[in-house]
C-alpha cells in the first residue's frame, strides 16, 4: 500500500474504504477482492483481500483479472485514432466495413447503423448481456454467418440507446478493415505500448505476472472456470488488465480535463475529452432503488454522469464468467477508484461507486460554476452601478445593442425600482458580495445585493463580442 497527500489528514476516510472492499470477502460476494484510489499525481492508497485464486494470497496492484467491458473504451480510443488521422469516417455505415450486416428496423425504410452509432450504444441491436459475454472466442466466419441469418432490432438506429456487445465485435471488424492489421495488435501496439501498460494483455498466456483466478458461486462453494480464448468479440470485453494499469489508463483519460497538465499519449486531450461526453442520453431507471441526481449517458465506451454538485463522472463496468472490475473517475476532483473482484457478475460497481463518493465528499470537491472572465466581473460590477443608480451613459457602454430594444431604459428603471421597493429598500451594506457571484459560464454571473427585508438577484450574461458587452440583464426581488 502507498499514502500520498489525501491519507495527510487524519480525518480523511481511509478505513472506512478499506472496509467497504474487506466486507466483500467477509460477506462472500467474491473470493478476492483489490481496489486503488487514484489522483492526478498517481495512485493515493490501495488494498487487497481474500484470494486471488482460492488458497492463494490476496490480490495486489499487479496481479491481473480480466476486466471485460471496460475493454470497449481501449476499442474506441483506437477508433478516434484512426479518425484523428484521416483514415475513419464516424458517421460511415456499418456496411461499408461488415458487408454481410443486414439492416432490418424500420421495415418499409431500414436504417444501417453508423460506427458512431455502434459506439454510443445507439445501433439499435438488443441489449446481449450474458449471451455475448460467451462469445468471445467466435471467428469471423461464425460472425459472418450470425449476421447473414439475421439480427433483431429493437430500435431505429441512432434513436435510444441499447447496450450491445454485438455491437462492439462490429467495431472490431471496423478496425482491422480500415488498417488490414489485427485488431489486438493494433491496440497493443498504438495504445498500450505507448502507455506502458505492460501488464494489459488479450491472452491469458500473455500475462506475465500473476495471474487472478475467475469463480461462480455454486450452492456453499466457488467454482472455477475457464479462460475464454480471444476472437472476434475481444474488442467488447477481452482484455486482462492490473489494477495498477487500469489506474493509469484512467488518469491518463481524466488527465484531459486539466488542459495545462495534460498527459501525453496518442490520442489528443480533446478526443480523450470526446470519449467523456453524453453522445446518449440513458433515460431514468423507474425501478432504481436510488434516483439519480443528474444526467446519465453514454459517450464513446464509458458511461457519463454529471452531478449538479460534484461535477462529471466517466465510469464503465467489467462483467464477465469469473469476474467483475469497475472504473470509476471523478474529472471535475481528478479522482477516481478502480475495484476488481473474481466472481462472476459480483458488481463491483457498488463497492467502487461507494469509495469514490466518500473520497470526493472529503475533499469537498463541489461543483460551484465556471470561474468568470476578468471582464464578466468588471461587468458585474457596472451593472450594479445602474442598480444603485442608473445612468443612460453607462448603460449605453457597457450593454450590448440588443438590451435597449428588448426592454427600454425607462421600463427597466422602474422595474429595478420597484423590486428595491419590494425588499424595503437597499440595506447598510449596500453592495453585493463578489465572491459569492456564481455563474453556468465564464460569462454569466448570477449574485445578490442585500435589502432591508430581502435581496435582489441580479443576473449578467455576456454577448459574444468583442470589447465584451452585456446582452442579458435581469434584476429581480427574492
Amino acid at each position: 500500500m502507498t499514502t500520498k497527500q489525501f491519507t495527510e489528514d487524519p480525518a480523511a476516510p481511509v478505513q472506512e474504504i478499506f472496509d467497504i472492499f474487506r466486507r466483500r470477502v467477509d460477506e462472500g460476494h467474491t473470493p478476492g477482492s483489490f481496489f486503488a484510489l487514484f489522483s492526478a499525481e498517481g495512485i493515493e492508497f490501495e488494498g487487497g483481500f481474500g484470494h486471488h485464486r482460492l488458497g492463494g494470497s490476496a490480490p495486489q496492484g499487479g496481479t491481473a483479472f480480466r476486466i471485460a467491458s471496460c475493454t470497449k473504451s481501449f476499442t474506441c480510443a483506437t477508433l478516434l485514432l484512426l479518425r484523428d488521422r484521416g483514415l475513419l469516417d464516424l458517421d460511415s455505415p456499418i456496411t461499408a466495413f461488415v458487408p454481410e450486416y443486414t439492416p432490418s428496423t424500420p421495415a418499409s425504410d431500414p436504417v444501417t447503423p453508423t460506427v458512431r452509432m455502434l459506439m454510443t450504444m445507439s445501433g439499435g441491436l438488443p441489449t446481449d448481456d450474458p449471451w455475448g459475454d460467451r462469445q468471445e472466442s467466435m471467428t469471423r466466419a461464425e460472425l459472418g454467418a450470425l449476421l447473414q441469418a439475421g439480427v433483431p432490432a429493437v430500435s431505429i438506429p441512432g434513436t435510444a440507446f441499447e447496450y450491445s456487445n454485438l455491437g462492439y465485435a462490429l467495431l472490431g471488424q471496423v478496425v482491422e478493415s480500415v488498417t488490414r492489421r489485427p485488431y489486438i495488435d493494433l491496440v497493443t501496439e498504438e495504445l498500450l505500448q505507448p502507455l506502458g501498460l505492460e501488464h494489459t494483455r488479450f491472452r491469458a498466456k500473455d500475462v506475465d505476472g500473476e495471474l487472478a483466478l475467475g469463480y461462480r458461486r455454486s450452492g456453499d462453494r466457488w467454482v472455477e472456470l475457464p479462460f475464454s480464448e480471444s476472437g472476434v468479440f475481444s474488442p467488447m470485453g477481452g482484455l486482462f488488465s492490473t489494477p495498477h494499469d487500469l489506474a493509469r489508463w484512467a488518469t491518463w483519460l481524466a488527465s484531459a480535463f486539466s488542459p495545462a497538465s495534460a498527459l501525453p499519449g496518442p490520442l489528443s486531450p480533446a478526443s480523450r475529452r470526446e470519449m467523456q461526453q453524453i453522445h446518449r442520453a440513458i433515460a431514468a431507471d423507474p425501478d432504481a432503488t436510488v434516483a439519480s441526481p443528474g444526467e446519465q449517458g453514454y459517450g464513446f465506451g464509458l458511461f457519463v454522469e454529471r452531478d449538479p454538485v460534484w461535477g462529471t463522472l466517466a465510469n464503465h463496468s467489467g462483467g464477465y464468467p469469473g469476474f467483475s472490475t469497475h472504473m470509476r473517475w471523478n474529472n471535475d476532483a481528478q479522482i477516481g477508484v478502480v475495484g476488481f473482484e473474481n466472481a462472476t457478475y459480483s458488481g463491483a460497481k457498488a463497492p467502487v461507486t461507494e469509495a469514490l463518493d466518500l473520497a470526493v465528499r472529503h475533499l469537498d470537491r463541489r461543483v460551484v460554476g465556471s470561474t468568470p472572465w476578468p471582464e464578466t466581473l468588471a461587468l458585474r460590477e457596472a451593472a450594479e452601478a445602474l442598480v444603485l443608480r442608473w445612468d443612460d451613459g453607462l448603460a449605453d457602454r457597457i450593454f450590448a445593442d440588443n438590451v435597449a430594444p428588448d426592454i427600454p431604459y425607462d421600463e427597466r428603471v422602474a422595474t429595478i425600482a420597484a423590486a428595491i421597493q419590494s425588499v424595503g429598500g437597499l440595506g447598510p451594506g449596500r453592495s453585493g458580495d463578489a465572491s459569492e457571484a456564481r455563474g453556468d459560464s465564464p460569462a454569466h454571473l448570477v449574485w445578490h445585493i442585500p435589502g432591508r427585508t430581502g435581496r435582489l438577484r441580479c443576473e449578467i450574461r455576456l454577448a459574444p463580442t468583442t470589447p465584451a458587452a452585456i446582452q442579458t440583464f435581469i434584476v429581480t426581488a427574492v
